[in-house]
């Protein structure tokens, strides 16, 4: 580690939330992926928010913010990786409202897939070893 003249690093917790962007007018299928495919809660965003659209869900602790973005392109390689139990229980879940995953095998003893959710973003869900 390189030795700098600033200190000690700061002390991290966990991430709040991550926001990914959306385009205008898809709000609906945004909920119904977030809220009923993957079980997650929506938040109610504070007035002088809620007039910008988009929204806002959490399960577990986890904090997904979606905004409405001008011009908007999903990435195509980045996105957030949700820690979970149980990958195949998320796979199997949203399997059953008809939503494909990608499972990915290039990392050994590590269980993950990626979905694209209604907007184009990609999210990774990942069951690490005990």
């Amino acid at each position: 580690m390189r030795e700098d003249s600033h200190g000690d690093p700061p002390s991290f917790g966990c991430i709040h939330h991550v926001q990914l962007a959306m385009p205008r007018g898809s709000d609906g299928d945004v909920r119904h992926f977030y809220g009923s495919a993957l079980g997650m809660a929506e938040i109610e965003k504070l007035p002088a928010l809620a007039k910008r659209g988009g929204a806002r869900f959490r399960v577990a602790g986890v904090e997904i913010h979606l905004a409405v973005e001008r011009d908007f392109r999903p990435a195509d390689k980045a996105h957030p990786a949700i820690r979970v139990d149980d990958v195949d229980a998320i796979a199997g879940r949203l399997a059953s409202f008809g939503i494909g995953v990608e499972w990915d095998e290039a990392i050994p003893d590590v269980r993950l897939f990626h979905v694209r959710e209604p907007a184009g973003n990609r999210l990774e869900f990942i069951q690490l070893p005990r």
